[in-house]
């Protein structure tokens, strides 16, 4: 399974509503994880840019990507930022791999001709 950073904003409509009943998140929102066949690692509440950030396992970018927009679409987010995340040895071999790329990055353009 693919893991997966989950960045949250909330509304101040949803703080309220959090404010005037508290709930634990973490609880409420990992049937919907689940529901996608993938698994919430765990979450935490922050403040700053993000309200909660939480490492999810899915099965892939497509599982994650309907968790976001299920989510976003309920309206209580203002912001869900979902980064995928690579284990070091995935990113040693990125970095392999990435040593393999023809890719030649632009140069200056000639000079107009006058």
């Amino acid at each position: 399974m693919a893991k997966y950073l989950i960045r949250v904003a909330y509304t101040p409509e949803a703080w309220a509503a959090m404010v005037n009943e508290p709930q634990n998140r973490y609880e409420l929102v990992k049937p919907a994880v689940e529901s996608l066949g993938g698994k919430f690692e765990a979450a935490w509440f922050a403040f700053g840019e993000d309200d909660l950030v939480g490492i999810i396992d899915m099965p892939g970018n497509v599982d994650a990507a309907a968790f976001a927009v299920g989510v976003a679409a309920k309206g209580a987010v203002k912001k869900l930022t979902t980064t995928p995340l690579l284990t070091i040895e995935e990113g040693v071999e990125v970095m392999r791999r990435a040593q393999k790329v023809a890719y030649r990055p632009p140069t200056q353009a000639p000079a107009a001709v006058r």
